[in-house]
Protein backbone atom coordinates (compact mmCIF):
# COMPACT_ATOMS: atom_id res chain seq x y z
CA UNK A 1 0.00 0.00 0.00
CA UNK A 2 2.61 2.52 0.96
CA UNK A 3 4.58 2.09 -2.45
CA UNK A 4 1.02 2.58 -4.22
CA UNK A 5 0.79 5.92 -2.48
CA UNK A 6 4.40 6.74 -3.30
CA UNK A 7 3.91 5.43 -6.90
CA UNK A 8 0.96 8.17 -7.31
CA UNK A 9 2.02 11.07 -5.72
CA UNK A 10 4.41 12.64 -8.16
CA UNK A 11 1.36 12.29 -10.61
CA UNK A 12 -1.16 14.03 -7.63
CA UNK A 13 1.54 16.62 -7.20
CA UNK A 14 1.58 17.57 -10.91
CA UNK A 15 -2.23 17.69 -11.17
CA UNK A 16 -2.68 19.90 -8.35
CA UNK A 17 -0.04 22.19 -9.58
CA UNK A 18 -1.45 22.46 -13.06
CA UNK A 19 -5.05 23.08 -11.44
CA UNK A 20 -3.95 25.85 -9.16
CA UNK A 21 -2.26 27.52 -12.49
CA UNK A 22 -4.88 27.22 -14.35
CA UNK A 23 -7.19 28.83 -11.61
CA UNK A 24 -4.37 31.74 -10.93
CA UNK A 25 -4.79 32.23 -14.27
CA UNK A 26 -8.68 32.62 -14.47
CA UNK A 27 -8.48 35.14 -11.39
CA UNK A 28 -5.73 37.41 -13.03
CA UNK A 29 -8.33 36.91 -16.42
CA UNK A 30 -11.21 38.17 -14.28
CA UNK A 31 -9.09 40.73 -12.49
CA UNK A 32 -7.93 42.68 -15.80
CA UNK A 33 -12.00 42.31 -16.82
CA UNK A 34 -12.85 44.30 -13.87
CA UNK A 35 -9.82 46.88 -14.06
CA UNK A 36 -10.90 47.18 -17.66
CA UNK A 37 -14.72 48.17 -16.71
CA UNK A 38 -13.61 50.31 -13.31
CA UNK A 39 -11.26 52.37 -16.02
CA UNK A 40 -13.99 52.59 -17.87
CA UNK A 41 -16.86 53.51 -15.77
CA UNK A 42 -14.12 56.13 -14.04
CA UNK A 43 -13.79 57.30 -17.21
CA UNK A 44 -17.47 58.22 -18.06
CA UNK A 45 -17.77 59.00 -14.82
CA UNK A 46 -15.11 62.00 -14.29
CA UNK A 47 -13.18 63.85 -17.52
CA UNK A 48 -9.90 64.35 -17.35
CA UNK A 49 -10.17 67.88 -16.87
CA UNK A 50 -12.21 67.02 -13.97
CA UNK A 51 -10.01 64.15 -12.38
CA UNK A 52 -6.88 66.69 -12.88
CA UNK A 53 -8.97 69.21 -10.84
CA UNK A 54 -9.95 66.53 -8.14
CA UNK A 55 -6.01 66.11 -7.77
CA UNK A 56 -5.29 69.47 -7.46
CA UNK A 57 -7.71 70.05 -4.84
CA UNK A 58 -7.01 66.91 -2.72
CA UNK A 59 -3.34 68.18 -3.06
CA UNK A 60 -4.65 71.51 -1.66
CA UNK A 61 -6.50 69.59 1.19
CA UNK A 62 -3.93 67.48 2.47
CA UNK A 63 -1.16 70.66 2.21
CA UNK A 64 -3.43 72.59 4.38
CA UNK A 65 -4.08 69.75 6.44
CA UNK A 66 -0.28 69.55 6.70
CA UNK A 67 0.64 73.19 7.86
CA UNK A 68 -2.62 73.72 9.90
CA UNK A 69 -2.66 70.67 12.28
CA UNK A 70 0.62 70.20 12.46
CA UNK A 71 -0.24 69.10 16.23
CA UNK A 72 -2.78 66.47 14.83
CA UNK A 73 -2.18 62.75 14.07
CA UNK A 74 -2.56 61.24 10.61
CA UNK A 75 -6.36 60.43 11.45
CA UNK A 76 -7.01 63.91 12.15
CA UNK A 77 -5.65 65.37 9.25
CA UNK A 78 -6.84 63.05 6.72
CA UNK A 79 -10.39 63.98 7.81
CA UNK A 80 -9.82 67.74 7.82
CA UNK A 81 -7.94 67.35 3.89
CA UNK A 82 -11.40 65.36 3.36
CA UNK A 83 -13.61 68.08 4.37
CA UNK A 84 -11.45 70.83 2.66
CA UNK A 85 -11.68 68.67 -0.72
CA UNK A 86 -15.37 68.14 -0.57
CA UNK A 87 -16.38 71.43 0.43
CA UNK A 88 -13.68 73.01 -2.51
CA UNK A 89 -15.18 70.48 -5.35
CA UNK A 90 -18.83 71.46 -4.21
CA UNK A 91 -17.92 74.86 -5.09
CA UNK A 92 -16.72 73.34 -8.44
CA UNK A 93 -19.91 71.19 -8.66
CA UNK A 94 -18.02 68.18 -8.75
CA UNK A 95 -19.33 64.68 -7.07
CA UNK A 96 -16.64 62.34 -5.83
CA UNK A 97 -17.26 59.26 -3.96
CA UNK A 98 -15.36 59.51 -0.37
CA UNK A 99 -12.87 56.25 -1.88
CA UNK A 100 -11.53 58.41 -4.47
CA UNK A 101 -11.04 61.76 -2.59
CA UNK A 102 -9.03 59.81 -0.14
CA UNK A 103 -7.36 57.78 -2.91
CA UNK A 104 -6.20 61.38 -4.33
CA UNK A 105 -5.71 62.77 -0.78
CA UNK A 106 -3.22 59.30 0.28
CA UNK A 107 -1.64 60.02 -3.16
CA UNK A 108 -0.72 63.93 -2.87
CA UNK A 109 0.50 62.45 0.58
CA UNK A 110 2.91 59.96 -1.06
CA UNK A 111 4.34 62.59 -3.93
CA UNK A 112 4.94 64.58 -0.80
CA UNK A 113 6.80 62.27 1.17
CA UNK A 114 8.84 60.64 -2.05
CA UNK A 115 9.75 64.65 -2.39
CA UNK A 116 11.02 64.99 1.05
CA UNK A 117 12.68 61.96 1.82
CA UNK A 118 14.68 62.47 -1.57
CA UNK A 119 15.59 66.26 -0.26
CA UNK A 120 16.75 64.41 2.80
CA UNK A 121 18.85 61.98 1.53
CA UNK A 122 20.89 64.21 -1.54
CA UNK A 123 21.08 67.63 1.63
CA UNK A 124 23.22 64.89 3.49
CA UNK A 125 25.94 63.98 2.12
CA UNK A 126 26.48 67.81 1.43
CA UNK A 127 26.48 68.84 5.04
CA UNK A 128 29.10 65.64 5.66
CA UNK A 129 31.20 67.27 2.69
CA UNK A 130 31.08 70.74 4.23
CA UNK A 131 31.77 69.56 7.53
CA UNK A 132 34.78 67.55 6.53
CA UNK A 133 35.78 70.77 4.01
CA UNK A 134 35.55 72.78 7.76
CA UNK A 135 37.62 70.40 9.91
CA UNK A 136 40.33 70.48 6.98
CA UNK A 137 40.74 73.99 7.07
CA UNK A 138 40.72 74.67 10.47
CA UNK A 139 43.36 71.73 10.78
CA UNK A 140 45.56 73.42 7.47
CA UNK A 141 44.97 76.97 9.69
CA UNK A 142 46.18 75.42 13.09
CA UNK A 143 48.89 74.16 11.20
CA UNK A 144 49.75 77.58 9.63
CA UNK A 145 49.72 79.24 12.97
CA UNK A 146 51.91 76.98 14.40
CA UNK A 147 54.38 77.04 11.93
CA UNK A 148 54.34 81.24 11.78
CA UNK A 149 54.42 81.04 15.58
CA UNK A 150 57.40 78.65 15.96
CA UNK A 151 59.41 80.42 13.25
CA UNK A 152 59.02 83.45 15.30
CA UNK A 153 60.35 82.38 18.48
CA UNK A 154 62.47 79.77 17.14
CA UNK A 155 61.07 76.75 19.30
CA UNK A 156 60.25 73.34 18.35
CA UNK A 157 57.18 72.28 17.95
CA UNK A 158 54.74 69.38 16.95
CA UNK A 159 51.98 70.06 13.96
CA UNK A 160 49.83 66.86 13.17
CA UNK A 161 51.54 64.27 15.91
CA UNK A 162 54.63 64.69 13.80
CA UNK A 163 57.72 66.86 15.18
CA UNK A 164 58.79 69.56 13.36
CA UNK A 165 62.02 71.08 14.13
CA UNK A 166 62.77 74.82 12.84
CA UNK A 167 66.74 74.97 11.85
CA UNK A 168 68.73 78.09 11.78
CA UNK A 169 69.87 78.40 8.00
CA UNK A 170 72.31 81.92 9.04
CA UNK A 171 75.36 81.36 8.07
CA UNK A 172 77.77 80.67 10.64
CA UNK A 173 80.77 82.78 11.72
CA UNK A 174 84.29 81.63 11.08
CA UNK A 175 87.16 82.94 13.14
CA UNK A 176 90.25 83.03 11.20
CA UNK A 177 93.47 81.78 13.21
CA UNK A 178 97.33 83.14 12.34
Amino acid sequence: MQTLIEGVQPYVTTIATAAVGVLTTVILAGLNTVKVKVNTWLEARTTAAQREVIHKIAGEGFAFAQTAFKEAGGERKLQEALQYTTLRLAEQGITVSVVELRSAIEKAYLEYSSKTKAIVTESQPNEEATQAAAKEAVSSLAAQVTAILSQATGTDTVVSGKPETVQDTAPVAQTVTD
